[in-house]
């Protein structure tokens, strides 16, 4: 019994042994697994770092985009701040959040109505939003884009693209300065790469590796064993000149809105008009526009012509719209005839004229009480309504106006004009037709004071019946009628006379002058270009190097790195080697090896173990077979000169060998 719980003693405490040893194995294999964990990971910081050191100025960066500084600590003191506030602003996600922010604030521009563009609009604004309209004045809405805030970003995104702009420029002139970059010690890193062996002299095979280069448009030059060339210089500068483009552009349309003026005004035919600030119905400009900034000229309207689809689901719809004009520049300028049409404009040392409306004129006759003519055949401009011309407008006469008991007053009628009319008892007086083939005339009649003499603008196509009093009909309504041309109004009380004697044609001119406008369609186009070219131009380098093998054969490897791995790279270095190839064919051994596939281990490096991907995560990387030491590897599983198979890649296909880079 003793012995028996004696065991089972022993039994227990042997079996709790146990379960400690156990338990010390797996906190041990733990530790293990950890530890090679961080053995991996070291080893492979030290293999990317070993690949960074062997490729050299090989892999340096195809590019002149600044690089981003990590984040870190800024030096106390005003100079480091200015430095750090620098760096901050030339950098490239200052200068896109800044033309986002450009296009935010240009919303409320577009939507909320400007001082500079309609001044009406505006007050009428400030009216009906009694609240709002205050708070819009303090923050320079009515005003955007010469507010203080738009012009803070403005200038920002200038001064940092500049800031990005300059030191690229620099580092591009000397990338073009230098030569390609060495080939580094171990090409098969690289994510193109082929090779082959042949009896050509290594000396033989740079020369002709130059030649075909330089046919292929490379910068290629001899660098100890090896050619290196590059190409594709176009794409970072077409990255510069749209960089550039876009500061031109920033330049020109600020210079444009600043200098800028455009007006309008109504004329006549036969009238005229002379280019100062007195003549325009209405002007705007930039802010450091002047007076003096406006080109001397002068022109006459002798003629309108309007011609209009006469049938058809188009009828009314214009055909020809010109004026003919004679112009001169400068105050003793030859005279010259010129037909101004809709967009093409008539241009002056920079400022365009342009014609943009049409209409009509009635042609009135007013006379007072005693039949004297205070309106002799005056043209009156209406202004359009609609596409077939139905127009409105007031009619005043201010000045020389006695009525029935010799009082001074002033007549006022409110005006309605068809070209072309229905008929009587046709319904509403709409124009049937844009062109005058049966004009009418309505008139409604007022008398008192026009307010023209308070000093208080108006606008001379509404009437202001403020201080007016209605001619009454018989009925006791207000006195109108409708005329036709030649017809005659009569006044009621023997207050005068209006006659309808005829209609005269006016067109609508804009006068513009938007300085810089070519220096702003030239970035336009040169932004688009360099655009172009930065994302269709790859950046590319190609390494030739020829050496002699131990056994007396030269080893041709060839290599090639793009700045963004494509499969364009092991392309072109295919049919690169194709030409050198056929100047440096592969040795009769190479050759005769037909039965020899790529990835076998014993014949070619495969294009897996070349593969710049693999290399740089693969410990056993470093291994691989150097062909200027160890050539038996690095012949050709299948030449293109063997007869068997028929088609074989030449000499290693480098589309394969960048598998890595097209993952």
């Amino acid at each position: 019994m003793s012995d028996t719980k004696t065991g089972a003693k022993n039994g227990a405490t042997t079996g709790a042994d146990t379960d400690a040893d156990s338990g010390a194995r797996g906190t041990s294999a733990d530790q293990s697994d950890q530890s090679d964990q961080s053995d991996q990971s070291t080893r492979r910081e030290d293999s990317a770092q070993s690949e960074e050191s062997e490729l050299g100025a090989a892999g340096s960066r195809l590019s002149t985009a600044p690089r981003e500084d990590a984040p870190g600590p800024v030096a106390f003191g005003f100079v480091g701040w200015l430095r750090w506030f620098w760096r901050q602003l030339t950098s490239m996600r200052v200068a896109l959040l800044l033309l986002l922010l450009l296009s935010l604030a240009a919303i409320p521009g577009s939507l909320i109505p400007q001082t500079g563009i309609d001044a009406t609009l505006v007050d009428d604004f400030r009216r009906r939003h009694e609240t709002l309209g205050p708070v819009y004045d303090t923050l320079g809405l009515f005003n955007v884009y010469s507010s203080v805030w738009f012009s803070a970003i403005y200038i920002l995104l200038f001064v940092s693209l500049i800031g990005c702009i300059v030191p690229r420029i620099w580092q591009f002139v000397g990338q073009l300065r230098s030569r390609p970059p060495g080939a580094p010690k171990r090409l098969t890193r690289l994510p193109a790469y082929t090779t082959w062996r042949t009896e050509a002299e290594p000396e033989q095979v740079r020369e002709a590796a130059l030649a075909v280069l330089g046919r292929s448009r490379f910068r290629a030059h001899v660098a100890g064993d090896a050619v290196a060339a590059e190409k594709g210089y176009l794409r970072e500068l077409g990255n510069l000149v749209f960089h550039v483009a876009l500061v031109v552009m920033l330049i020109a349309f600020a210079w444009g809105q600043l200098f800028r003026y455009e007006g309008n005004k109504l004329i006549l035919e036969g009238d005229g008009f002379a280019n100062t600030l007195t003549q325009y119905d209405d002007f705007k400009s930039g802010n450091l526009f002047s007076q003096d900034d406006l080109d001397p000229f002068s022109f006459t309207l002798k003629d309108f012509r309007g011609t209009y689809e006469p049938t058809g689901p188009n009828r009314g719809t214009p055909r020809i719209y010109e004026a003919k004009i004679d112009y001169s520049v400068g105050a003793y300028g030859e005279e010259r005839s010129r037909t101004i049409k809709v967009n093409e404009p008539l241009d002056i040392d920079g400022s365009k004229v342009y014609l943009v409306s049409h209409g009509y004129a009635p042609v009135i006759t007013v006379r007072d009480g005693k039949g004297k003519v205070v309106m002799d055949r005056e043209a009156v401009a209406l202004l359009p309504l609609d596409s077939f011309v139905t127009s409105s407008g007031a009619i005043k006469v201010m000045d020389g106006y006695r009525n029935a008991k010799g009082e001074r007053e002033q007549l006022g009628f409110n005006a309605f004009f068809v070209p072309t009319f229905a008929g009587e008892g046709q319904g509403t007086m709409v124009s049937q037709f844009p062109a005058v083939l049966d004009p009418r005339l309505a008139l409604s009649a007022y008398h008192g004071d026009l307010g023209v003499n308070s000093g208080i603008p108006q606008s001379i196509y509404q009437l202001d019946k403020t201080n007016m009093k209605e001619f009454k009909d018989k009925n006791g309504e207000l006195f109108k009628q409708r005329l036709a041309i030649g017809e005659t109004m009569e006044l009621p009380d023997g207050a005068g006379s209006v006659t309808f004697e005829g209609v005269q044609e006016w067109a609508g001119f804009q006068v513009a002058k938007q300085p810089a406008s070519g220096w702003a369609l030239a970035g336009s186009v040169a932004a688009i270009l360099g655009l172009a070219a930065s994302l269709f131009v790859q950046r590319r380098r190609v390494w030739v190097r020829a050496v002699k093998g131990p056994d007396g054969i030269t080893v041709v490897e060839m290599a090639g790195l793009g700045r963004s791995e494509s499969a364009r790279v092991p392309e072109e270095l295919g049919r690169l080697a194709d030409e050198l190839y056929d100047t440096a064919p592969g040795t009769p051994e190479a050759t005769s090896a037909p039965d020899a596939a790529p990835g076998t281990s014993e014949a070619t490096p495969t294009p897996d173990a070349a593969s710049a991907s693999e290399t740089a995560s693969a410990p056993d990387a470093a291994s691989a077979p150097d062909p200027t030491t160890s050539p038996e590897p690095l012949t050709p599983a299948k030449s293109p000169k063997s007869p068997e198979p028929p088609k074989s890649p030449k000499p290693t296909d480098p589309a394969v060998s960048a598998e890595g880079a097209e993952k």
